[in-house]
């Protein structure tokens, strides 16, 4: 349809080509509305996507996928097919390392805990209780296919069978998780004095994550999946399928205003983009950082923008990561006799309770000193995609991706200072130091290449606030985004009508499941108002 101004208008624009993204537009270019989608960078994906270094395959994000009654559904639903494979994921604690299979798993999480920390007997034992309980109660909240994602008419035994069944058991229990909502170290001091005790269970989450979400992590690790041909795939089917049902694509197209009034967005280059409504999923600040105030409809909606612009002017992105790739000259075999294919690994046991806080980022030896604790002391999450998919390694030699949360402030500020090239080669030392002196025995022997790339990398590549990777930080005095469950039908909306947002910014806790969640809910009501 071509409006009076002479350009095209799309019954939506949606901004953002991540997950959200392009589960909104696959959904709305299913159902036959003219839909363009906009990203700013060279391909679509966002945090999920696989890249091609050396004739290694990497995954530039998430490192495998959860289903959790979400991602199947949505895909099934599109009639995209792809080959999932197991994705076998291993826990380690300096010299014992323990394969996830099933619920039985957790026993043996608890004897690794006990021999490690065999003073500790009786909290590891109430611990694991919680875990068996917030374990229970995921299941029966993630435990069925999501209804957003079911046709009514075709899956009509499925939602009499499971779904009615469902809600009461839903009902019952989703009140009972929010004596987990404190952040998990905080729950872990109600039953334990040992820090170090506490740091190996907690560190390798964001700060300040609700007990719920973390102490959960057992059924997730039972539920990743990992697609044939690296993360990428389900990005790569997505696209060829919006593009196969008549949507439109722009990448390197970066929307910098907003006229509301006259619906229509303005790229980078000065191209205007008429939309009956619009979606945002890409970084939540700048969503009302481009919408021009002077065309607003009323005074209504424009203090709803003031108010949401400077509500959200302080509020910080979530952790992000910093991840080295290696290219290695050494067989698959020399790490599948060690791990899972994903691999959870803490070298020391002391953890990160024990390095200094406050430190003067001016005072470089120090913070050189005190990087080298903080890797010494962490827990590493080591995926290695050729252990699923063969064919992404070429053969005999085998790819890692190797991340450790950080803080974006820090490496920031160390940007600034002007050794940001050499903080990551000193990262790069470190990493594999403590690999090697503890797992990977002679590794650095093998390495034939290598990249870094840390939040500001993600930050100046994905336009993340804070280079966050899940959305807003738990350390924000409010979250500016919907956190109860019950209420995240509310999560998709704006202060204008004809304005919606989707994605990790829309809903905490947030991932790739949340995502296209909020993706497909916000294609709905776009949907009911065209």
């Amino acid at each position: 349809m071509v409006s009076e101004t002479g350009r095209k208008k799309y019954d939506a624009v949606i901004v953002g080509g991540g997950i959200a993204g392009l589960t909104s537009a696959a959904f709305l270019s299913k159902w036959g509305k003219r839909v363009l989608l906009c990203e700013k960078d060279e391909d679509v994906g966002g945090l999920i996507g696989t890249f091609d270094y050396n004739g290694f395959k990497f995954d530039s994000g998430i490192r495998a996928t959860e289903n959790s009654g979400i991602l199947f559904p949505m895909l099934k639903q599109l009639g995209i097919e792809i080959d999932f494979l197991a994705n076998p994921v291993s826990i380690g604690i300096e010299d014992y390392i323990m394969n996830v299979g099933s619920g039985d798993s957790l026993m043996e999480y608890q004897t690794m805990l006990e021999t490690k920390f065999p003073g500790n007997i009786e909290d590891i034992s109430v611990i694991m209780n919680e875990i068996k309980l917030i374990m229970d109660y995921m299941d029966i909240l993630y435990g069925i296919d999501n209804p957003l994602f079911l046709d009514f008419k075709a899956d009509r035994e499925y939602m009499l069978k499971e779904v009615f069944p469902w809600v009461f058991k839903y009902i019952s229990k989703v009140g009972k998780i929010k004596r987990f909502a404190p952040p998990v170290d905080e729950f872990l001091e109600g039953i334990t004095k040992n820090r170090e005790l506490i740091d190996i269970i907690a560190q390798h989450f964001f700060t300040k994550t609700p007990a719920s979400f973390a102490l959960s992590y057992f059924s997730l690790y039972m539920d990743y999946k990992y697609p044939r041909g690296g993360t990428g795939t389900i990005i790569k089917k997505l696209e060829e399928f919006i593009l196969e049902n008549g949507g439109e694509i722009k990448t390197n197209t970066e929307i910098e205003y907003i006229n509301y009034k006259e619906s229509f967005v303005k790229d980078s280059k000065g191209n205007k983009h008429e939309f009956s409504q619009l979606i945002w999923t890409a970084d939540n600040k700048k969503l009302y950082e481009v919408i021009d105030l002077d065309n607003l409809s009323n005074k209504k909606e424009t203090q709803a923008v003031i108010q949401k612009r400077e509500f959200l002017a302080d509020k910080k992105g979530g952790d992000s990561v910093l991840t080295l790739y290696l290219t290695v000259d050494l067989e698959p075999e020399f790490f599948s006799k060690i791990s899972g294919a994903h691999f959870f690994y803490t070298p020391c046991k002391e953890g990160l309770g024990k390095i200094a806080s406050g430190i003067d980022l001016d005072e470089k030896e120090k913070v050189i000193e005190w990087l080298e604790e903080f890797f010494r002391l962490n827990t590493y999450e080591i995926s290695i995609p050729v252990l699923r998919d063969p064919q992404l390694a070429p053969p005999g030699k085998t790819g890692l991706i190797i991340s450790v949360l950080v803080d974006h402030s820090m490496i920031k500020h160390i940007n600034d200072s002007g050794w940001y090239e050499e903080f990551k080669e000193l990262s790069k030392e470190n990493i594999i130091r403590n690999l090697e002196n503890s797992i990977y025995k002679n590794i650095s022997k093998s390495v034939t290449g290598s990249l870094v790339s840390s939040p500001l990398t993600l930050e100046r590549l994905k336009g993340n606030t804070d280079g966050a990777i899940t959305g807003w930080a738990f350390t924000n005095n409010e979250m500016p985004a919907i956190s109860k469950m019950t209420s995240i039908a509310k999560s998709v909306k704006t202060p204008l009508k004809n304005i919606h947002q989707a994605g990790q910014w829309t809903y905490s806790p947030a991932g790739m499941p949340i995502s296209v969640l909020t993706g497909k809910m916000a294609a709905d009501q776009v949907k009911k108002k065209i």
